[in-house]
């Protein structure tokens, strides 16, 4: 399948808040990650989402180049050539991108997407995130409305973060304390500044406890509760039905999360959870194996000349792939997407 159109993101979606699943989004930062993802999503027979960071963008271009546009382009015209061999429907998506990174990664990525439909063409990108949680709410908001009408306009959807994430990403460190969850008036403040999709389609990174990276139990209370409470009154204040559940929401920091913890938050409207930290092991896991089992053959020990066959990257890159593959199957399981290609 073509990478989705804005008419097939949008009916994943739906099709995921309806039937209370959510959808695998995946980091990715090469053409191997790429792959991986969508072979894992193949595999799953599920739909899915792969996203790419700023700093994922920016490690894509090359160590000598460090664009940010320049890597997220070039993943994006790569996965929109070779999604097309798989039978699944995948979106694009950019991770977290704070205020001073806005000009350089996700305008320009706008931008591009702008001219394309401009052109009769589908968006390069089908959503992009922008990370408030650094600034002030009211601010935070501000800009969100700002870009919401610049993504009307692409064809996209846009995500906001309403809260704060703990633990760190790409450079982005945030304490451990009660601003990990969001509160009954951030919600209300969220729908008078953008809507409840009357003015664009928004996705919601609402936090309930979330931290990014690993963390041992019971060193983060995950409150699914908060997301319950969110979308009960917003509900309230657009005069719908208490299990209405205006918002779509996104899980972020996942990692090390009890797995009633997961259903109960897609239960209460999570349409998309983030995976990284992960599937980042499982890619790296099988490469460590590689190299201490054949360390003689990767290394010119003692003036020998080593193997060729076992530090030709292929060698080690397709357990990588594989790994990671199989890792994307299991959080499509989870989050009940397996099977749900609408494809199928």
């Amino acid at each position: 399948m073509p990478i989705a159109t804005p008419e097939v993101y949008a009916e994943m979606l739906d099709r995921a808040k309806q039937n209370e699943f959510a959808y695998p989004a995946i980091n990715v930062t090469s053409s191997e990650t790429l792959n991986a993802a969508l072979r894992g999503f193949a595999e799953a027979q599920s739909d899915g989402i792969i996203q790419v960071s700023t700093g994922g963008a920016e490690f894509a271009s090359g160590t000598k180049v460090k664009d940010m546009v320049t890597g997220a382009t070039a993943l994006a015209e790569f996965a929109h050539v070779v999604a097309a061999k798989y039978p699944v429907n995948i979106a694009l998506h950019t991770d977290h991108c704070p205020k001073d990174k806005l000009d350089g990664f996700v305008r320009p990525l706008i931008e591009i997407s702008k001219q394309r439909v401009a052109r009769g063409e589908n968006p390069l990108f089908q959503s992009h995130m922008w990370d408030g949680s650094a600034v002030p709410l009211d601010e935070n908001l501000k800009i969100a409305a700002e870009l919401l009408s610049q993504t009307v306009e692409a064809k996209i959807i846009l995500e906001v973060e309403i809260g704060v994430v703990g633990g760190e990403e790409d450079g982005v460190a945030n304490e451990i304390n009660d601003k990990l969850y969001t509160s009954e008036e951030d919600y209300l403040k969220t729908i008078d500044a953008l809507g409840a999709g009357e003015r664009g389609r928004y996705l919601l990174a609402a936090t309930f406890g979330n931290v990014h990276g690993v963390y041992k139990p019971g060193n983060v209370k995950l409150r699914p509760e908060v997301l319950r409470r969110g979308q009960e009154v917003a509900a309230q204040k657009l005069g719908r039905p208490a299990d209405d559940k205006p918002f779509e929401l996104v899980f972020h920091g996942g990692s090390g999360s009890e797995l009633s913890e997961i259903h109960e938050a897609v239960s209460y409207g999570v349409v998309k959870m983030n995976i990284d930290t992960d599937t980042q092991y499982a890619f790296t896991r099988p490469i460590a194996e590689h190299m201490f089992k054949n360390y003689d053959g990767v290394l010119k020990i003692d003036g020998e000349v080593g193997n060729k066959k076992t530090y030709d990257p292929r060698s080690y890159l397709k357990k990588a792939e594989t790994a990671m593959a199989d890792r994307i199957i299991e959080a499509c399981q989870h989050l009940k997407s397996a099977g749900r290609m609408i494809a199928g």
